[in-house]
């Protein structure tokens, strides 16, 4: 793995060194814009939309609309919005990892220690499986600010992007059967279904089929031929009662079982 950024981990006084590397990778199809005529794959131009001519990419700048007006920002704006933070990932706090709400989360990096970081690295790794907390903090990366939660993940330490809070909508909009009654029945049922599905959480069984499926027609397409694929024909109930929906559902479990 090339690793995407450097810097370090600030922890009170102690200070890190670290690369940063991806945790993530896309487990989608790479596909291409093709001319439908001639399969030639289609390639994007920056265009003025003043004079129709394409932009050279060193001439492309950013900009901030501003009253109408744009502001034009250059590298160093970024780099003085945040002098402080552009190459350390400072922890402000701690807390407890469960505390954090799963829709928080974008996307994780593996932080790997300098050699002159390691013994510092083992420590914070070390006492955040024990204390079972995480460390939030904030650093910049691609030129703009990001909030995280650095977490230990077996022996690598986690650094995983998340959300500020205004870029989560409300939910007041939303509209929930907040006013429909629940009988405990219908409630103890629930419960048992819900125990009836649980156990151990094992990320390995869960594939991306829809993936696989599509390589599949790929690979058959480009033999000139094409298989069939089975549809999942959707479940039907046998009654509008909830409550002995819940009862089928139960039972079909136990058999299954």
């Amino acid at each position: 793995m090339r690793s995407i950024w450097k810097g370090s981990i600030g922890f009170g006084l102690v200070n890190i060194p670290i690369k940063l590397y991806s945790a993530v990778q896309s487990s989608s199809l790479s596909m291409d814009m093709l001319d439908g005529r001639d399969h030639a794959r289609i390639k994007y131009q920056r265009i003025n939309e003043n004079t129709k001519k394409e932009v050279p990419y060193d001439k492309i700048v950013k900009g901030y609309l501003l009253d109408g007006e744009y502001v034009i920002l250059e590298d160093q704006d970024y780099s003085d919005a945040s002098p402080e933070k552009s190459k350390t990932v400072e922890i402000e706090n701690f807390v407890q990892l469960k505390d954090i709400n799963p829709m928080y989360y974008e996307t994780s990096y593996y932080a790997e220690p300098e050699a002159q970081g390691k013994k510092a690295y083992a420590l914070l790794l070390k006492a955040l499986q024990k204390s079972g907390k995480a460390g939030v903090a904030r650093f910049v990366l691609r030129s703009s600010e990001s909030l995280c939660v650095i977490h230990p993940l077996d022996k690598v330490i986690v650094i995983s992007r998340i959300r500020f809070a205004e870029e989560i909508r409300s939910y007041e909009e939303i509209q929930t059967p907040d006013d429909v009654a629940v009988n405990k029945k219908e409630l103890d049922v629930g419960m048992a279904l819900i125990d009836q599905y649980t156990g151990p959480f094992d990320i390995t069984k869960f594939k991306d089929e829809y993936s696989s499926e599509l390589m599949k027609i790929i690979q058959a397409k480009a033999k000139g031929k094409r298989p069939t694929i089975k549809k999942l024909k959707p479940k039907k109930a046998a009654s509008d009662d909830l409550l002995e929906q819940l009862m089928q559902s139960l039972n079909s479990t136990r058999k299954g079982a």
